[in-house]
């Protein structure tokens, strides 16, 4: 089952890849389209949140009713559409366009979900780091990936990637994710509120919330404040800080029951992180120092996040609920993107 694991986590992180890759330089390159200003800008990199945002839930409660392997193939096809969009945009409109057609792709609970339906509960938290591995790796390509292709050769190849990748998971999904085990639920349904006010889901909700605000308000500001620095060489740097802690946090979360702690210590991060953002914008010798500081700071605290948040989130899940809940929790998080867009912008 493992082996359907590591390729549901690989597809997850290309989704996350989706996003992640043009983050680093989209506010720098987007400025430069027809019609562009900067609160457009932050509008377009919280666009695909904003459909993730309204989708996943609806995605996630197909995927109970139809199958996972149908709802994300629907998914992975609006995807690749989305990015076509993006590749003949010459201004922002068409840009924001794209985007949101990339974002109506909600699949990322529904692939969570086939993972919870193929592990037995004992073992989750092992699948779950696999998947938090994979979603740091994606993470830490975007970072060193984006400025070095477009810098190269434009923004386009960052979308022309993601569709070859996109169509590489298609591939995966029908030749090596296993079949899932039928499933006869006989417990009552929780109502679809109840993902929402229960105690419990409603923090990690929340925490979801606000971990993809902070980073999509942080990609807002890094490229901007660096401007004239090695974007590629920084965000190396970023990517293996953050790397390192994925791997801490993935590995002794769940195995020493370290995952509170690990939350709490990334929220201390978030805190000092933007204190030295607010310090860059001092017009001194040291500002860039301070931005880089900040974006040390913010990427390690974010990866300690990650891998955990879909463990702990799955944890106050019915087996028959997944696809829903998950759906709400995922929202969260995108909503949180979106509104770190508009608020970096």
């Amino acid at each position: 089952m493992f082996k359907g694991v590591l390729v549901l986590s690989f597809i997850v992180a290309m989704r996350f890849f989706g996003l992640f890759i043009v983050l680093p330089v989209l506010s720098l390159y987007a400025l430069n389209l027809k019609g562009a200003n900067e609160l457009l800008v932050g509008f377009l990199i919280g666009s695909y949140a904003l459909a993730q945002m309204l989708l996943q839930a609806p995605f996630g409660i197909l995927s109970d009713k139809i199958g996972r392997k149908k709802t994300l193939l629907l998914g992975l096809l609006i995807f690749i559409i989305g990015s076509a969009i993006c590749i003949v945009a010459d201004d922002i409109y068409t840009m924001i366009l794209g985007r949101v057609v990339q974002g109506c792709a909600a699949v990322g609970a529904v692939a969570v979900a086939m993972i919870n339906d193929l592990v037995d509960e004992d073992k989750r938290g092992r699948a779950f780091m696999f998947m938090g591995m994979f979603i740091g790796l994606s993470f830490a390509a975007s970072m060193v990936l984006s400025p070095f292709l477009s810098e190269n050769f434009g923004l386009d190849s960052l979308f022309y990637l993601s569709i070859v990748l996109t169509l590489f998971c298609i591939i995966l999904l029908f030749t090596a994710v296993p079949s899932l085990p039928k499933i006869t639920h006989t417990g009552t349904k929780s109502s679809f509120l109840s993902f929402f006010t229960q105690k419990n889901l409603a923090l990690m909700n929340l925490s979801n919330f606000l971990q993809k605000m902070l980073m999509s308000m942080s990609f807002t500001l890094l490229p901007l404040l660096l401007f004239g620095s090695s974007l590629t060489l920084i965000y190396t740097l970023l990517m293996i800080a953050g790397f390192l802690a994925m791997g801490l946090s993935g590995s002794l979360g769940d195995k020493k029951g370290l995952n509170k702690a690990f939350l709490l210590l990334g929220i201390v991060g978030f805190f000092l992180a933007f204190l030295c953002f607010d310090l860059s914008f001092l017009d001194n010798a040291y500002s860039k120092v301070f931005c880089i500081v900040a974006g040390l700071i913010f990427f390690i605290s974010f990866n300690l996040h990650e891998p955990i948040l879909q463990s702990c989130a799955s944890a106050f899940i019915k087996a028959n609920e997944r696809g829903a809940a998950l759906g709400v929790f995922n929202s969260f998080g995108y909503a949180g993107s979106f509104v770190g867009g508009i608020l970096g912008g």
